[in-house]
């Protein structure tokens, strides 16, 4: 971690950053029903987030090619720094939802971006580690942010729109003044069909694709159905902030030292069992009814997240061809902005009618996810 250079550095601290502040989606679901909208609505406007991200996945990565890495990003947290204060103000669903999906494709640009940037600046046998450092500056502002804003959410909810839209505007600042521009691909090579070409030559991408967004279908349910689970059971928003923040602390605290181990055995052998460990996790959520019981359950898939992610965004930068590497990892956040737009909406309805069935099918999902995993020659 010492040798990597400045402008990583930069990176990991605008992350966190960002990420400190991101109040508004964990949240969205509650907000949204506490102020008289019904649970199908909540779940329509996450979805509406979903369709903004799953733009942003491919526009992001385009841009991060084209303009440059630092452009995107800058571009991305000006832009979702007004779309916050926006939504902030909107009042019927039809605004509340339109801005939703607004502020998923600004907020989410960004990604691909840096992701890219990452793999430009670090060198190929350095990247594990190198992801894993940048998902622990992302998961330290998730453990801090989500107990903030759950804090701020019993005071007023125009507080995590205020928070979210500044902590933005703050990560675009220092993007503009710290990043360099990163990897850019020729004329050549702007458009997206020799992209779409390279991945249909590339069997192990397109396995890992589908089994990403198995995983997606499920993961995401940690900022929906998961919150309707806890205040189900009596518990309050701030014991969900609580729980959410605990998975952030534990990544901080053990991922780094975790990837010291599974970077030495083979990636797909570890993404698949960081795949059932996220199985094992939200399976346990349907026998769950008290808090200890809830963490262990955080604690399970927390594993399986540490395990999985870092393994699976270095495997993704080392598989990418130089010149189509923002728009390789934005294909790969393209299916999790598909399960973000399907998954909370099929989990909360499957949620209302069959709880327990619920969460023992995400156990289901991550099986077959690690099945696709291992499947197949290298």
């Amino acid at each position: 971690m010492r040798a990597f250079p400045r402008p990583v550095w930069v990176l990991f601290f605008g992350t966190f950053l960002n990420k400190f502040g991101t109040f508004v989606i964990p949240f969205l679901t509650l907000y949204l029903t506490q102020h008289g909208f019904s649970l199908t609505q909540a779940g329509l406007a996450v979805s509406a987030y979903g369709v903004g991200s799953f733009l942003a996945s491919a526009l992001g990565g385009h841009l991060a090619d084209t303009l440059g890495r630092r452009n995107t990003i800058v571009i991305s947290m000006f832009s979702t720094s007004v779309a916050m204060m926006l939504l902030s103000q909107a009042r019927s669903f039809g605004m509340i939802a339109v801005i939703t999906g607004f502020v998923g494709l600004t907020g989410e640009l960004y990604r691909p971006a840096s992701s890219a940037l990452l793999a430009d600046l670090v060198p190929l046998g350095e990247r594990v580690t190198a992801f894993s450092t940048y998902r622990l500056a992302f998961n330290a502002g998730w453990a801090f942010g989500p107990a903030t804003a759950g804090f701020l959410a019993g005071h007023s909810y125009f507080w995590l729109f205020a928070g979210d839209a500044g902590t933005s505007l703050l990560f675009g600042i220092v993007a503009w003044v710290a990043l360099p521009h990163g990897v850019r691909a020729g004329k050549s090579d702007h458009g997206w069909l020799p992209v779409l070409r390279a991945v249909a030559r590339d069997r192990r991408y397109r396995r890992l694709l589908c089994a990403a967004a198995l995983v997606a279908l499920v993961f995401l349910q940690m900022g929906s159905t998961f919150s309707l689970q806890i205040t189900g059971l009596g518990f309050s928003p701030e014991t969900y902030g609580a729980l959410i923040s605990m998975n952030g602390v534990l990544v901080v605290l053990c991922e780094l030292p975790l990837t010291t181990l599974t970077q030495r055995w083979p990636a797909r052998r570890v993404i698949a069992a960081g795949y059932l460990f996220v199985g094992l996790g939200f399976g346990t959520v349907a026998f769950a009814r008290t808090v200890p019981w809830l963490a262990f359950a955080v604690c399970l898939f927390t594993i399986g997240e540490m395990t999985a992610m870092p393994v699976s965004s270095a495997y993704v930068a080392d598989m990418a061809p130089r010149e189509f590497r923002g728009r390789y990892i934005g294909v790969m956040g393209l299916t999790w902005a598909l399960a973000l737009i399907c998954g909370p909406a099929i989990g909360m309805q499957i949620f209302h009618e069959y709880p327990v069935a619920m969460w023992v099918g995400c156990f289901g999902l991550t099986a077959v996810a690690a099945t696709i995993i291992l499947s197949g020659p290298d």
